[in-house]
C-alpha cells in the first residue's frame, strides 16, 4: 500500500524530470536516514547491552522539507539549525553531496562517531549550529544573524544569507522560543527563517490540540511573516470537486488524534468512518466514492510538508523584510510501516519493516550506502547541489593581544562590580584594538550594573542610526546612542535570550572568522536561570565571559529572593568555564583581562565572573610597589588564589573569597591579638585550585587553560599548614576541599539557607559569616 502512496504523490506533485529525480533522492534519503538508525541498533554490536537509540519517525516527518532545501533552496551563505532528531537525514543529506564518506554512516552514537544530535564541533562535518538542547537550537540561528549583522557593522566580513531553524513543533511549548520570538530585535531580522514540521504528536502521544490557528496568531502579533503549507496537491484538487469542500472542512475540523487514527486505517475502513456524522457527510462520501482505494489512502496523508510544490511556492513567498515561520503539516513516520501511530517516536522498523521500504525505494538492503550513478538525474541534482552549497572562505583576524595588566593601582574604596566597568574602560585607551573586540550584552540592566560608563564611551548597537531624543536632556546621565559602530547589545528582561546572544556572538571567530570578546552582564541570582542555555552555548563552541552581579547575601536589603547562593558551585562545576570571584578592584582588572585574552581562538574558554556591590577598602589588597612582586601577585590571582597576609607563625589559616575579604582579615585580626596569629588567603577561582589538585594525581585532563600547580604550592605550602577556617558568600563546600590539600582541621562557613532582607551585617550575622562566626570558628579548631 504504501509503495502505491509514493508513487501517487509523486504524481501529484510534479511530473518533470527534475521533480522525479528530487523525488527520487527525497526517498534515498529517507532510506538512509532509517537505515542509519538501524545499523546504530541491530547491526553494530553492542556489548553494554544498553539502547543506542535514534529517531526513524521524527527524520522521516521532515526528509521532504530538507531534500526541497538542500537541493533546491539553500544559498552557499544560508546557516541551517536541524532539529536534533532529524540528525540521521541531516547525515544523510551530508553523504550524498559528497561531504561525509559512506564509512561515517555506520557511526551514529558510536564513541568518536556521528553524534546523536547535530554538533559544530564533534560531528565529522560540523554543523552549522548545534542542537539537541531543546529550544536553544531552534532559537540560536536568530542570535546568529543578529551576530552576523553586527560582525557587518564593524568590520565588513560576515557575509549574507538566511538563518534558517528546521523546529520540531513540540519544541514551540518551550518558553526559550517565546522569549526569542518577541524580543524586539528579532522583528527586524528578514533573514531568519522557521519551518515548522508540524507532525502533531510529541515523545508520548498524538498532541489533542495542536491550535495552528493559535500558532498562526502568536507569530503574526510578533511581526513575523506566517506561511502556512497544509495541504498537497492530490488533495487540493480533490477539494475542488463537488463535495470539496465539506471534505474541506471536515478534515479541518478533525481533532489531531481522529485524523492520525485516519492513517492507520484501509480503504474500506476510510469509506466508513472519513465522511464522519456532520452535516457535510452525504456531501464527503459521494465524493470519496468515485476515487480509488489506491488514491483515497494516499490522499488522507497529502499533506503540504511532503508536497515539493507546496513546499517551493511557500519558499517562494519569503519575505526577507521580516522574520518568516512557515507552518508545515507533515506526518511523523512519512513513508514509514509506523506512519501515524503514536508511539513511534522511538519505534524502530523491523527487519521485515526495513525490506519492505528497501524494496520500494528500489536499494539492495545488502548494500544499504549506495550512492547516485554521477551520471543519472538524481546525481546530476546532487553535484549540482554540491557545487552551489560550497561555503566561501572567510578572510580573518587572529584574537587581540589583550594585556595583562592595565598599570593602574586603585585606591580608596571600591566595589568589584564597579571595577569591571572602569576597567573596560581604561583597556579602550590602553589597548584600543582588543576594546573595539569587545561587546557587552544586558538584559535592560547596564545602568544597574555599573556599565553605564562605557555605553556612554561606545554608544549602543543597532543596525541603524536611532535618534537619541534625550540627548539635549540635562538630567539625563546614561545617554542611549544607537549605531552601527555601538559595542552595546541591549536585550529585553530575557536571561535566556542574552546567554543564546552570546553564545553566538562567541562563535564569530570560527564561523566568520573575526573574534570577538563578548561580555554579558546579569544579576547574580539569574545565573541559574541562564545556566543551561549558556552552558549549551559553551558546549556549541562559544566563548564568552558572563558576568553575575551583584551576587550572594551581600545584597542584603534586596531579600532572599535577589540572593544566590548556589552560583560559586555552578562556576566551580562548570566545563569548559573558568570561574573567577575577586575581593578587589584590582584583583577584577586581572580576571577580567585574563578571561578576554582566553577568547576567540580554538584553545580558548569561557569565563564567569562573580563580583559584588560592596564597597572594599582598596588599602587591604596591599599591592605590592615592587614590579616583579607585581607580576607574581597577578600570576596568582589569575592561577586561583594568593596568600595576603603571612605571620611568623601561625597557628591558624583564614581563607576567604570575594566580598568575604573583610571579614577574614578583621578576624585575623582579632585572632593575632588574642595569641593565635593567622595567615590570609585569598581564594579568587576554586575551579583552579581544584585543578591544580587534581593534576598533582595525575586526574586533571582539562586541556586549556593550564594550571599552574605552583600557585597551589606557593600559597598552601606544607610548612605553613595549620587548622582552616574558610569563609564565603556562597555554599560552604565550594572552598571545603581546601583542607584535604594538607588533611587539616577545618572549619567551613557558607550560605546554606535563603535570606531574608536587612542591614548587612545582620544579614551576615544570620548565616554565620560575619567576623564573629570566623573567630569563633577558629577558636572551636584550636
Amino acid at each position: 500500500m504504501l509503495g502505491g502512496v509514493t508513487a501517487t504523490l509523486g504524481n501529484a506533485t510534479g511530473t518533470s524530470t527534475q521533480d522525479a529525480a528530487l523525488r527520487e533522492v527525497e526517498q534515498r534519503v529517507l532510506w538512509l536516514a532509517s537505515s542509519i538508525v538501524d545499523h546504530a541498533n541491530r547491526v553494530r554490536p553492542n556489548p553494554d547491552g544498553l539502547k543506542v537509540g535514534g529517531h526513524q519517525a521524527s527524520s522521516a516527518s521532515i526528509a521532504t522539507i530538507m531534500t526541497a532545501l538542500w537541493l533546491e533552496t539553500l544559498g552557499p551563505e544560508d546557516r541551517v539549525s536541524v532539529k536534533p532528531h532529524a540528525s540521521p537525514v541531516l547525515h544523510a543529506l551530508e553523504f550524498l553531496l559528497g561531504q561525509l564518506p559512506a564509512s561515517a554512516l555506520t557511526t551514529l552514537r558510536e564513541f568518536g562517531g556521528l553524534q546523536s544530535y547535530p554538533s559544530r564541533l564533534k560531528d565529522p562535518v560540523p554543523a552549522d549550529y548545534s542542537t539537541g538542547s531543546v529550544g536553544i537550537g531552534a532559537t540560536a540561528p536568530i542570535w546568529g544573524a543578529i551576530a552576523r549583522r553586527y560582525v557587518n557593522t564593524q568590520f565588513g566580513t560576515g557575509g549574507a544569507g538566511r538563518q534558517w531553524s528546521l523546529v520540531g513543533d513540540a519544541e514551540l511549548d518551550e518558553g526559550a522560543v517565546w522569549e526569542a520570538v518577541v524580543d524586539p530585535m528579532v522583528a527586524e531580522l528578514g533573514e531568519v527563517v522557521w519551518v515548522v514540521d508540524l507532525n502533531r504528536q510529541s515523545l508520548d502521544r498524538v498532541v489533542p490540540t495542536m491550535g495552528a490557528v493559535r500558532l498562526q496568531g502568536m507569530f503574526a502579533a510578533a511581526g513575523w511573516q506566517v506561511l502556512t503549507v497544509k495541504y498537497g496537491a492530490l488533495l487540493e484538487e480533490l477539494y475542488t470537486r463537488e463535495g470539496g469542500p465539506e471534505l474541506r472542512d471536515r478534515i479541518d475540523e478533525m481533532t489531531n488524534p481522529e485524523y492520525q487514527r485516519m492513517l492507520r486505517r484501509s480503504a474500506a475502513e476510510l469509506r466508513e468512518h472519513l465522511p464522519g456524522d456532520g452535516a457535510g457527510a452525504a456531501a464527503v462520501a459521494g465524493l470519496i466514492a468515485g476515487v480509488s482505494d489506491e488514491d483515497l489512502v494516499a490522499a488522507v496523508r497529502n499533506l503540504g510538508g511532503h508536497d515539493l510544490q507546496a513546499l517551493r511556492t511557500a519558499f517562494a513567498q519569503i519575505d526577507d523584510t521580516r522574520p518568516t515561520v512557515v507552518l508545515a503539516y507533515t506526518l511523523k513516520g512519512y513513508g514509514l510501516a509506523t506512519e501515524g501511530h503514536p508511539q513511534n517516536h522511538s519505534a524502530l522498523l523491523s527487519e521485515a519493516q526495513l525490506h519492505e521500504l528497501a524494496d520500494r525505494v528500489g536499494v539492495d538492503p545488502a548494500q544499504p550506502w549506495a550512492a547516485f550513478d554521477p551520471g543519472s538525474e538524481p546525481g546530476r541534482l546532487l553535484a549540482d547541489a554540491a557545487r552551489r552549497l560550497r561555503k566561501p572562505e572567510h578572510e580573518g583576524a587572529p584574537a587581540p593581544a589583550v594585556p595583562a595588566d592595565l598599570g593602574r593601582t586603585p585606591s580608596g574604596t571600591a566595589t568589584t562590580q564597579a571595577a569591571l566597568g572602569r576597567t573596560l574602560l581604561d583597556l579602550n585607551r590602553a589597548a584600543p584594538a582588543a576594546g573595539a573586540r569587545v561587546v557587552t550584552v544586558s538584559p535592560d540592566v547596564s545602568s544597574s550594573t555599573n556599565l553605564g560608563g562605557w555605553v556612554n564611551k561606545v554608544g549602543v548597537w543597532a543596525a541603524e542610526d536611532r535618534r537619541d531624543w534625550f540627548s539635549d536632556d540635562p538630567e539625563t546621565i546614561l545617554h542611549w546612542r544607537e549605531r552601527p559602530s555601538g559595542q552595546h547589545v541591549e536585550l529585553g528582561i530575557a536571561e535566556v535570550n542574552l546567554v543564546s546572544l552570546m553564545g553566538e556572538l562567541g562563535s564569530t571567530w570560527n564561523r566568520w572568522a573575526q573574534p570577538l570578546l563578548p561580555i554579558g552582564v546579569m544579576y547574580d541570582p539569574f545565573v541559574s536561570r541562564a545556566l543551561e542555555p549558556w552552558s549549551f552555548g559553551v558546549y556549541a563552541g562559544g566563548q564568552s565571559i558572563l558576568v553575575g552581579t551583584p551576587s550572594g547575601v551581600t545584597l542584603a536589603p534586596e531579600g532572599g529572593a535577589h540572593q544566590s547562593i548556589t552560583s560559586p558551585s555552578i562556576g566551580l562545576e562548570q566545563p569548559g568555564v573558568v570561574t573567577y570571584e575577586p575581593g578587589f578592584a584590582l584583583d577584577t582588572e586581572w580576571c577580567l583581562l585574563a578571561s578576554l585574552g582566553r577568547l576567540g581562538r580554538a584553545d580558548g574558554s569561557s569565563a564567569y565572573l562573580r563580583l559584588s556591590t560592596r564597597p572594599v577598602d582598596q588599602s587591604l589588597a596591599a599591592i605590592p610597589e615592587d614590579p616583579a612582586a607585581r607580576e607574581r601577585r597577578r600570576r596568582q590571582v589569575v592561577g586561583g588564589a594568593y596568600a595576603l597576609r603571612r605571620v611568623a607563625q601561625p597557628a591558624v589559616t583564614v581563607v576567604t573569597m570575594g566580598a568575604m575579604v573583610t571579614e577574614g582579615l578583621a578576624a585575623a585580626d582579632r585572632l593575632t591579638a588574642l595569641g593565635h596569629p593567622a595567615d590570609v588567603v585569598v581564594v579568587t577561582s576554586p575551579g583552579l585550585l581544584f585543578r591544580a589538585r587534581q593534576a598533582r594525581r595525575g586526574l586533571d585532563d582539562v586541556a586549556t587553560p593550564a594550571v599552574d600547580d605552583a600557585v597551589l604550592g606557593s600559597v598552601f605550602p606544607a610548612d605553613r599548614a595549620t587548622p582552616m577556617v574558610t569563609v564565603l558568600d556562597g555554599h560552604p563546600h565550594t572552598l571545603a576541599f581546601l583542607a584535604g590539600v594538607h588533611r587539616v582541621p577545618a572549619a567551613h562557613l557558607g550560605v546554606t539557607r535563603f535570606g531574608q532582607s536587612g542591614d548587612l551585617q545582620s544579614v551576615y550575622r544570620h548565616h554565620g559569616i560575619d567576623t564573629d562566626s570566623v573567630v569563633g570558628a577558629a577558636l572551636d579548631l584550636l
